[in-house]
């Protein structure tokens, strides 16, 4: 019983001191914070505190901290910016948190990051970009996010993106998403930019192996003279693999939104791609999906409707007590919800 009694001593003390680390490593992250990237994190992360298990925050065109667990490895690139997400085959319910903040004017960040899930692991992870930018010089960031996903294997992908700021410089971001998925794989993508962001081109392409699946759902807000373009292409290229692409968006003022989605059917599978807009005000949007079979089992179905909201709906809700703006707000957020 002896070498049990040393080994479980050896496993307490290293408990110990990793939970040391992570108490001193956290404490040090949140001294470097200030309010507004606190702000930032609330908003593109749902992040109060720093989270539990692996993470990864970069702040101003640079790695600010980086943390792994026992089942999620990050590891940097050597040879571009980025880093490596690698999750351990058969890790349940594990997360990863990697947000990025810019809070300089004049910064232009362009990060690489890969995504290598196991096979039969289940994980969610939680991304998203947040520029406030005071100054006059445009603040960018374009991410590059590469998905790997392995055999039945599962995913819950979220991505939020916010702007904030009272300078005349823009606040722009290019978010290309790259997605693979393997046999009996699994990817949910929650895609949400709301507020603050001048311009933005979203590119995702994905490829479907035998029985896998892909569920995609965007929401979209924009308003001054923003400009949005969302580019979805999808090849079914695996026996009974699906797809469904759907959209939610919103244009006021004079701002100005481009929705495309293709999904390419090259097996027996089945396609669904939806994009739904609100035109306000003297705002532009178009919506071009487009589906295309390669093969006699193919099942593909495409939907698109824009138009403004509705009088009726304006006037049920100020027959409550509800001012036309409020009235007009409430039917957005519910929209969008």
């Amino acid at each position: 019983s002896f070498p049990k009694k040393v080994l479980q001593m050896k496993f307490s003390l290293s408990l110990c001191l990793s939970l040391t680390i992570l108490a001193h490593s956290d404490k040090r992250i949140r001294k470097n914070m200030n309010k507004v990237d606190k702000r930032m994190l609330e908003a593109v992360a749902d992040l109060h505190e720093i989270p539990q298990g692996a993470f990864s925050l970069r702040k101003n065109g640079e790695s600010a901290e980086r943390r792994s667990s026992a089942n999620i490895i990050i590891e940097p690139k050597k040879d571009k910016p980025g880093i490596d997400i690698i999750v351990k085959a058969g890790t349940k319910n594990e997360s990863v948190h990697m947000p990025v903040i810019i809070t300089k004017t004049g910064v232009e960040d362009l990060v690489y990051n890969d995504f290598y899930i196991g096979d039969n692991a289940d994980v969610e992870i939680v991304a998203g970009c947040g520029i406030h930018n005071c100054g006059s010089e445009e603040s960018r960031h374009d991410g590059i996010h590469s998905f790997f996903v392995g055999k039945n294997a599962r995913v819950k992908y979220t991505e939020k993106h916010f702007g904030s700021g009272e300078g005349d410089g823009s606040r722009n971001m290019n978010p290309t998403t790259v997605i693979n998925i393997g046999e009996g794989g699994y990817m949910e993508m929650d895609t949400t930019q709301i507020e603050g962001i001048d311009s933005t081109k979203r590119v995702t392409t994905a490829k479907l192996s035998d029985d896998a699946t892909l569920i995609i759902r965007e929401k979209l807000m924009t308003h001054g003279k923003q400009r949005a373009d969302t580019d979805f292409t999808v090849d079914l290229n695996g026996k009974n693999s699906a797809a469904n692409v759907i959209s939610r968006s919103v244009a006021k003022d004079e701002s100005s939104q481009l929705f495309l989605s293709t999904i390419n059917g090259n097996n027996i599978c089945n396609g669904h791609t939806e994009c739904d807009a609100i035109i306000m005000d003297k705002a532009h949007v178009a919506a071009v999906p487009k589906i295309t079979a390669n093969h006699i089992d193919a099942s593909l179905i495409h939907e698109a409707a824009i138009g403004k909201i509705a009088g009726e709906q304006l006037i049920k809700l100020m027959t409550l007590g509800l001012s036309e703006q409020e009235a007009e707000e409430q039917i957005v957020n519910g929209f969008l919800k």
